[in-house]
């Protein structure tokens, strides 16, 4: 078991660090199911604050169901960034959620379920609109929801099976990485 517990945190690195924020410029994204599905795994932002909100809700009591919750808000801020809604700083707030994330990891915070959801809905919010400017086909928004189910639901598992400390180190890194990024936007 504890094998696959860091193959698992291997395999989650390594994934992360292939993977850079927004690689394409000028509009340069195409429309199909493909395109949204890959699209979390290629942003450093999005996978991280993905992965963390299931590593977070599988930590949390009572909060099976933050991570539909966190999807549903993820499909209504991808319909306000189709529908022309600029969120300003935009970026940047998608940033901070990472970095708060991964605080909430490594402090092994607990919240009020209501404050969890709301937390996770409006980080899930931020996260739907940039993809509804990027991504507005109905195509892409269905693949970029497989791709964070697939995402949130993983960081749960591996929440309920890693150890308190990796988690709190993968926090701290999480955290850290969500500072860079807000800094570089």
């Amino acid at each position: 078991m504890k094998n696959k517990r860091i193959a698992a945190l291997a395999a989650l690195v390594l994934v992360s660090a292939a993977a850079s924020a927004h690689p394409q410029t000028g509009g340069a994204h195409t429309h199909g199911f493909f395109d949204g599905f890959v699209h979390p795994f290629t942003g450093l932002d999005h996978l991280l604050a993905m992965l963390s909100v299931g590593i977070w809700s599988a930590r949390q009591s009572s909060a099976r169901w933050l991570p539909a919750t966190f999807l549903g808000m993820l499909l209504f801020g991808v319909l306000t960034g189709v529908a022309g809604l600029t969120i300003p700083g935009l970026e940047t707030g998608i940033a901070l959620t990472v970095a708060l994330m991964g605080v909430l990891i490594a402090v092994a915070a607990r919240l009020p379920a209501a404050m969890g959801a709301v937390m996770v809905g409006a980080f899930a919010l931020l996260h739907g609109n940039a993809h509804g400017h990027e991504l507005p086909a109905a195509a892409s928004a269905m693949g970029l929801l497989a791709a964070s189910a697939l995402l949130v639901y993983g960081g749960r598992v591996l929440g309920q099976v890693s150890p308190a400390l990796a988690l709190k180190i993968s926090g701290a890194a999480i955290a850290a990485t969500g500072v860079m990024l807000a800094a570089t936007v």
